[in-house]
């Protein structure tokens, strides 16, 4: 259980580290887009990621059985859950790699270092997910937790980056 617990914090650890560690290089693309653009970019596919994690909590709603007014969840529901998953996880890639090339992890400002904590977080909380999923021993409350902790890293990344460039370098409360 220990060793379980503790290999999710040791990637989002070692994620925060080699941001912390790399000299930003300022000029990197993003699908040959640069500078503003790149942002752009970034703030468009966040939204998309952020977009398939809601239709990931509502399929695991579904899944358990706490949608009001729908029938137990056929078995597609569950195929649908891992393939969102996975399309969600391989989208966030480029985004992060965009992040810490281009950036590193920063923490001149409190929207910047949440958004770096929250993008470190993700990779951890997406392992911890992934060892979750794949355990017979933990307890049941452990899988919804770990979901609710990935998606809400995710909403947070967001909010920290894509809504604010989307919404004119402003977040509320930020």
């Amino acid at each position: 259980m220990a060793l379980g617990a503790a290999v999710p914090v040791c990637v989002a650890v070692a994620v925060w580290v080699i941001g912390r560690h790399h000299t930003p290089q300022y000029t990197t693309g993003l699908f040959g887009a640069h500078g503003a653009a790149a942002v752009t970019l970034k703030a468009r596919l966040g939204s998309a990621l952020f977009g398939l994690a809601l239709v990931q909590l509502l399929l695991a709603l579904w899944m358990y059985g706490r949608l009001p007014g729908l029938e137990a969840a056929p078995r597609r529901v569950r195929t649908s859950h891992r393939i969102v998953g996975w399309v969600a996880f391989l989208l966030s890639v480029p985004i992060a790699y965009h992040c810490v090339r281009t950036y590193g992890v920063e923490t001149t400002t409190t929207r910047v270092f949440l958004h770096s904590v929250a993008g470190c977080a993700l990779y951890g909380a997406f392992v911890a997910k992934i060892l979750v999923v794949r355990s017979r021993s933990l307890p049941g409350w452990l899988l919804p937790a770990a979901g609710s902790l990935l998606f809400g890293v995710i909403g947070l990344a967001w909010y920290s980056a894509a809504l604010w460039a989307l919404n004119g370098f402003a977040a509320p409360g930020l």
